[in-house]
C-alpha cells in the first residue's frame, strides 16, 4: 500500500472511531432501508449479530474491516457510511454506485433507492425499472401506510386486497399498502416509474 492509500486508511480509521455515535444511526437506516433483521444482515455481512447490535446502540466504535463488511453487505461506499451531518453539503449528490439497489423475486424489477437515508423510517422512494411482465410482491407495511406509484413509461397494475387499478405514463396510483400487495409491469414494453412510501401515516378509515 501506498503513502496516500495507508494515509486514507488512517483517515478512515480515525472516522469511524471520532463517528461512532453517527454510524451506528446511518447503519440501522439502511439495514431498514433493505428490511434487514440484525440476523440478516450479520449473515450477510459476516460481522456477528451481537456487534452490529452494538454498532447501532453506539456502544462500541467498530473496526474499518467491520465497517468494510457492513458496507459492501447494504451495497453503499465506506466513505458514504462515515459521512457526518456536518461534513454533508447543503446540495448533496449521491452517486450510482453509492445508490442501493433492490431486486424482485423474479429479478425483472429493480429498484434504486433514492430517497434520503435519514427518512427511511417514516418517508421511502424509488426509482422503478422493470422488464415487461416483472412481478413486485410486497409484505403489509406499517398500519396507515401509503404509497404512490407514479408512472414515466410503459404500464403498471397495483392489486390490493383483490382489488386491481392499473395507471399509463403520467398517471398516478395511490394505495394503501398496510396490506400485501403487488405491483406488476404489465404492458408489452420497459416500465419506468417512481414509488414514494409514507410510513407511520394517518390511519385511513
Amino acid at each position: 500500500m501506498g503513502v496516500e492509500g495507508k494515509e486514507r486508511t488512517r483517515e478512515l480509521e480515525a472516522g469511524a472511531q471520532v463517528l461512532s455515535g453517527q454510524l451506528g444511526k446511518t447503519i440501522q437506516r439502511l439495514r431498514k432501508a433493505y428490511n434487514l433483521s440484525l440476523s440478516e444482515l450479520a449473515e450477510q455481512s459476516g460481522v456477528a449479530k451481537s456487534i452490529i447490535s452494538q454498532i447501532e446502540r453506539n456502544e462500541t466504535n467498530p473496526t474499518l474491516a467491520t465497517i468494510w463488511r457492513l458496507s459492501q453487505a447494504l451495497d453503499v461506499s465506506i466513505e458514504r457510511v462515515l459521512a457526518t451531518v456536518d461534513d454533508e453539503p447543503f446540495i448533496q449528490k449521491s452517486s450510482r454506485p453509492d445508490t442501493p439497489i433492490l431486486v424482485s423475486d423474479d429479478g425483472k424489477m429493480r429498484l434504486a433507492i433514492i430517497g434520503w437515508i435519514k427518512t427511511v423510517e417514516w418517508l421511502q422512494w424509488y426509482d422503478i425499472a422493470s422488464e415487461p411482465g416483472g412481478v413486485l410482491d410486497s409484505d403489509a407495511h406499517q398500519r396507515g401506510s401509503v404509497e404512490h406509484l407514479s408512472v414515466l413509461e410503459g404500464e403498471f397494475e397495483v392489486e390490493v386486497a383483490g382489488v386491481v387499478q392499473r395507471a399509463r405514463a403520467g398517471e398516478t396510483l395511490r394505495y394503501r399498502c398496510d396490506r400485501p400487495h403487488t405491483v406488476r409491469c404489465v404492458a408489452g414494453e420497459p416500465g419506468r416509474a417512481t414509488m414514494v412510501c409514507i410510513l407511520k401515516a394517518a390511519v385511513m378509515e
